[in-house]
């Protein structure tokens, strides 16, 4: 039997609004273990992450909001993820604001490139998360997690030394942009991410855009860590988000990533993020996001329950 292991990470410093901190146990409360054992796992809750200490996390950038707190969190969460993805369990990581992928991404770079293989990284999100301390507007940190992870400069305070591995731009899809700040957009291009707005998604088609990724993870033998913001996601079918922007993904091209991504058999890691649950309606998105993770891991159009929200 296969065995996943829940970490929550109750993390709120990153965005602008309170509320993420609940996100984990809504996560809980929407049945996420018995979803995930109906399907046949071993599903291990480790309950809660700690956030460390990072008192030496500085930086001459008045703006930034929470920094010492958001660098505890990316401590912390760095050393689980790395232990986890050393093991043989699937981790998932439930959130919590973007900021939390600081710790998650990173640890996962460093075990794949303890084990010699390539990290993959597919960011579902409306925002491309690629600001640095120079670039970010709001001062907000859970802008930031992709641009930590791919190496770009000024980050030192986070874990207070280098990356052990950076994560290769070229290895990033970034699915589902609509709202990226026009600094930001300049170091995504720079970069050479990958990055597909929703105009993208309407003219060609959700499976004919992550098709080819899937196919360039596996033809590298690499590893894959997803990360799903519910901002991902339209917030007519998800609003419990502070990030609202219109347009996003529908219902069905969300369970159809999803299912891609279940039958690619290349995903080794998972974030869940940004879901407020303070923002919600009665936990429909936190219903949805669990029907999300649970298509992921093999459940069918078949098996899925009828619900009046």
């Amino acid at each position: 039997m296969e065995r996943i292991v829940l970490l929550g990470a109750p993390v709120e410093e990153g965005s602008g609004r309170r509320g993420c901190l609940m996100g984990p146990d809504a996560y809980r409360t929407a049945g996420i273990v018995e979803e995930l054992e109906a399907l046949g796992f071993d599903v291990e809750d480790r309950g809660n992450a700690v956030r460390a200490a990072a008192l030496d996390a500085v930086s001459d950038i008045g703006r930034l909001k929470n920094l010492q707190l958001v660098a505890g969190w990316t401590r912390s969460l760095f050393a689980a993820a790395r232990e986890l993805a050393r093991g043989p369990a699937f981790p998932i990581y439930l959130g919590g604001d973007h900021s939390l992928s600081l710790g998650t991404v990173a640890g996962h770079a460093a075990v794949a490139d303890e084990k010699g293989r390539p990290l993959f990284v597919l960011w579902l999100d409306a925002h491309a998360d690629f600001n640095t301390f120079e670039t970010t507007e709001s001062g907000n940190l859970h802008g930031t997690p992709l641009a930590f992870a791919c190496g770009l400069p000024g980050f030192e305070p986070y874990l207070g030394r280098p990356l052990p591995a950076v994560l290769d731009p070229g290895n990033v899809c970034i699915l589902g942009l609509r709202s990226v700040d026009p600094r930001e957009r300049g170091l995504v291009r720079a970069a050479g991410v990958e990055a597909h707005d929703m105009r993208a998604i309407d003219e060609i088609g959700i499976s004919r855009l992550l098709a080819p990724f899937l196919e360039r993870v596996a033809a590298a033998n690499g590893l894959l860590h997803v990360s799903l913001d519910v901002d991902f996601l339209d917030p007519a079918i998800a609003p419990a988000v502070g990030t609202t922007v219109p347009g996003g993904a529908t219902f069905r091209e969300a369970h159809l990533v999803m299912e891609m991504l279940h039958d690619s058999g290349l995903v080794s890691s998972l974030d869940l993020v940004e879901l407020n649950p303070f923002l919600d309606d009665r936990g429909r998105t936190a219903r949805l996001m669990v029907d999300l993770t649970a298509s992921l891991f093999g459940r069918q159009v078949l098996d899925r329950p009828t619900r009046s929200f």
